[in-house]
């Protein structure tokens, strides 16, 4: 086991645990053990083999990818597709559909959510990423970090007066303020409305069918909204350029625009504040790490590198299929079957560091080198990593040093994070301040 703080309490959604333990010898992704402590469930998995039979979700087959090389490897192979409607020759129904059913997702909307970014091959994911990765471009976020640090300042300021006894709960006055007003803002999501995007968001990470079917068509109708008040009064944001595309270029579909928009919100904060709140317990569970970064805060960048690898939010990718049959870590994948590569196993990989369990903020290489794959890898690298980055270094940094003092507001035995397969998620973060 590693020295993570598991979860406690968890209550995964019956229709999707209801499958556990059928199948002896094939994890499925919602075991509790695996739920509860990814680590050491997945750790162990590794060790058994780099590509394991196991089970999704909704009680699939899959063939779990455990181990670095092996990650990576299938994450940039162009044999493995996201969508098995791009293996050739594939007929059958669509298996995240299936999914969508399971967790609620009402039939009108599952346009929105299979057609976004994330489930698209090329060229239409080529075509897409190309759209709105301008927004992205690292002089872009070099540029935007004087207001990352704007807002980081003045959410601090309010910490003080919206603690209760000296503790404030970080992950709901600044883990999730702060990426929520960035992408908001750079997206062009109204701020009155914003509230209400961190409320859906987490509807959907929740995984429960009946704030799913309530969320997503709110989402979907909010955007559609949004986009023709870009149509007729254009601003400088990510909307109107995307309606600017669909208008005058026909590059973009109407599902296509409302689904960028949905993912880019959603992806574009979630993540990130996932980072912050884990990154901030790590830390103050690590004393002598936080020393080295308040000795020389020039090692921030790559510490957070660090902290993605050791707790970052993302355990796992989507399903990858195989478009033909494929050797892989002495597997035979067939055509058309399922993988997920496991980035906890591969980010802990023994093989490939050293002393994998040990947070160490000096561990990865200087500069723009990124020795884990927390963000992903190939194709499908997460579009908003520079911006994931840039966050969590200010927020992190800021955060100790206007609290020099923080300590935890509960014992870490108390924390209690979302059972959600795939995720690692604290539901709160009790933190003393400074000075309070």
């Amino acid at each position: 086991m590693t020295e993570q703080t598991t979860g406690r309490d968890y209550a995964p959604p019956a229709a999707l645990s209801e499958h556990v333990g059928k199948h002896p010898g094939e994890p499925n992704v919602m075991e509790p053990e695996l739920l509860a402590d990814p680590f050491a469930g997945y750790g162990a998995l590794r060790e058994r083999g780099p590509v394991l039979r196991g089970r999704y979700l909704d009680d699939t087959p899959v063939w779990l990818v455990t181990r670095f090389e092996e990650v990576r490897s299938v994450l940039r192979d162009q044999r493995f597709v996201n969508s098995v409607t791009s293996v050739p020759g594939y007929g059958g129904d669509d298996p995240r559909a299936r999914l969508l059913d399971t967790l609620g997702f009402p039939e009108h909307m599952r346009p929105y959510m299979l057609g976004s970014i994330l489930d698209t091959d090329p060229p239409d994911h080529t075509r897409l990423r190309r759209l709105v990765s301008r927004a992205f471009t690292a002089r872009r976020m070099l540029d935007l970090r004087p207001r990352v640090e704007q807002i980081a300042d003045e959410l601090l300021d309010g910490l003080p007066e919206q603690a209760e006894d000296g503790v404030v709960d970080l992950v709901e006055r600044y883990a999730y303020p702060l990426p929520v007003t960035v992408i908001c803002e750079l997206v062009g999501i109204p701020e009155a409305v914003r509230p209400r995007w961190r409320e859906w968001s987490g509807d959907l990470v929740s995984m429960r069918p009946d704030r799913i079917g309530t969320a997503v068509p709110a989402m979907v109708e909010h955007i559609h909204e949004l986009i023709a008040e870009r149509r007729s009064s254009p601003a400088d944001d990510l909307v109107s350029a995307l309606v600017q595309a669909h208008d005058e270029g026909g590059r973009l579909s109407d599902n296509e625009m409302v689904t960028l928009v949905l993912t880019l919100v959603l992806a574009g904060h979630e993540t990130t504040a996932n980072l912050i709140a884990n990154g901030a317990e790590a830390l103050l569970a690590h004393p002598a790490q936080l020393r080295l970064l308040r000795d020389d805060p020039g090692l921030w960048p790559r510490a957070v590198h660090e902290l993605m690898r050791w707790c970052g939010p993302v355990h796992a990718t989507q399903l990858r299929y195989a478009t033909e049959d494929v050797e892989l870590g002495g597997v035979r994948i067939s055509k058309g079957e399922a993988v997920q590569p496991m980035l906890v196993g591969a980010n802990f990989d023994p093989r490939h560091y050293a002393e994998p369990d040990r947070l160490d903020v000096t561990r990865q290489p200087q500069g723009r080198a990124e020795d884990h794959v927390g963000f992903g890898h190939g194709m499908h690298y997460c579009l908003g990593a520079t911006l994931a980055r840039q966050e969590g270094e200010v927020a992190l940094a800021k955060l100790f040093a206007r609290h020099p003092d923080l300590s935890p507001g509960v014992p870490p035995g108390e924390l209690r994070r979302e059972p959600v397969p795939g995720f690692w998620r604290l539901a709160s973060l009790p933190l003393r301040l400074s000075g309070s």
